[in-house]
């Protein structure tokens, strides 16, 4: 008699069941972390002089205040996640020349950039999230709702990135990026889109995690 192998178990489904995974969603529930972080010397080490340039630049006390309010209220579980299912990039070196970069499993999920002395952000997300009727239909979209989010209609953009159900959102300035995401709508709408790729598998990205912003992320 034989029996069928059980398929291992991927992400944070060896974590969180699908109820708390829903429940933090929609913000019912307050997950139980970690108490310490499993920490590479060695890979904070290694990032220590990118963060010191960070904090020479106008927008860095701005950067890690927002960086601390995305890991607040967007990550799940974040330091018993940490590096293994999310990870967070200093002065990565890409052609678009960001300040910090959160990824997870092969995915961006936020970036923020300088915008003269100020920061804008680019948040993925799924389009279905931000469509009239929650479909992945681009003439859906709900372009209203979006201007509502920030201060001024002009502070929010939008893209299209390859791949199916994605979205890209672009918000311009301190003051609409705390909006932004402490929109209920829009606060759901990242955590699902974030759980979506932490539950892929593990992060591709760990060799980049700067431990120094992480501590700031941490914080919340």
């Amino acid at each position: 008699m034989s029996t069928t192998p059980r398929r291992s178990t991927t992400g944070l489904r060896q974590f969180l069941n699908f109820e708390q995974q829903r429940n933090w969603i929609e913000g019912k529930t307050n997950l139980r972390d970690a108490d310490e972080r499993s920490e590479s010397m060695k890979l904070r080490f290694k990032y220590v002089a990118r963060f010191q340039k960070l904090l020479c630049r106008p927008q860095a006390q701005e950067v890690l205040k927002i960086l601390r309010l995305y890991g607040e209220n967007c990550i799940p579980i974040p330091r018993k996640s940490e590096r293994h299912y999310w990870s967070v990039s200093c002065l990565p070196s890409t052609s678009d020349k960001p300040l910090v970069r959160v990824n997870a499993s092969w995915m961006e999920l936020f970036t923020l950039y300088a915008d003269g002395e100020g920061v804008r952000a680019r948040f993925l997300v799924h389009l279905s999230d931000f469509t009239t009727e929650h479909s992945p239909a681009r003439g859906q979209l709900d372009e209203p709702f979006l201007e509502h989010c920030v201060t001024t209609p002009d502070d929010v953009g939008c893209f299209f990135p390859h791949g199916e159900d994605i979205f890209g959102i672009n918000v311009r300035g301190s003051a609409s990026i705390h909006k932004f995401l402490a929109a209920r709508q829009v606060l759901r709408a990242i955590r699902r889109f974030n759980l979506t790729h932490m539950n892929r598998g593990r992060n591709a990205y760990q060799a980049s995690h700067c431990y120094s912003l992480a501590d700031y992320l941490l914080e919340g």
